[in-house]
């Protein structure tokens, strides 16, 4: 089922969302639902807190090439356990303040550790645009947005377009 995607500013998407628990057919209904909702956004990541479920559960697919499959991961509870010092910058956007995009730089490389759907744990070592989108995506289950690494007027003129379209859409 696709969901609706938070529009910034929402207060729900500023908040540290809550760690899962125990991995039940209810997280894997929502990871399922996260997954068709990033896809048909069209999206590479989406976090809970942005469908405005505070769990930390993210879902991403950066395969860009169209020739190669889909990569669809879902990734609970996940926590970055080593970041290169190494940064690359990316020009980074998000499902939740649409059509806005700024470089953003992280580090280039991460290892992240998690538990998957089955209820197993995983890790794996990420570089280019998949270590990107993985921080980016658990920087949404701490409450942080790409715009929280620009600077203060960069980050309050993307803010002022997404409360102009906000109310442009609540008028149609």
């Amino acid at each position: 089922m696709i969901r609706p995607i938070l529009i910034h500013p929402d207060p729900r998407l500023k908040k540290l969302a809550d760690p899962v628990a125990d991995v039940t057919d209810e997280i894997r209904a929502l990871a399922s639902d996260m997954l068709e909702t990033m896809y048909d956004a069209p999206g590479i990541g989406l976090a809970a807190p942005q469908i405005g479920i505070s769990r930390r559960v993210i879902v991403m697919d950066a395969v860009k090439d169209k020739a190669d499959p889909p990569r669809p991961m879902v990734l609970i509870n996940p926590e970055i356990v080593w970041s290169s010092e190494e940064l690359s910058v990316y020009e980074e956007g998000c499902l939740s303040i649409p059509e806005q995009y700024a470089d953003v730089e992280r580090p280039a490389e991460v290892r992240v550790r998690w538990i998957t759907p089955e209820g197993g744990a995983a890790e794996e070592h990420f570089t280019g645009l998949w270590a990107t989108c993985v921080q980016h995506e658990i920087d949404h289950l701490n409450g942080k947005l790409f715009i929280d690494y620009l600077k203060p007027l960069k980050r309050q003129m993307i803010t002022r377009r997404m409360e102009k379209l906000k109310r442009e859409r609540a008028r149609a």
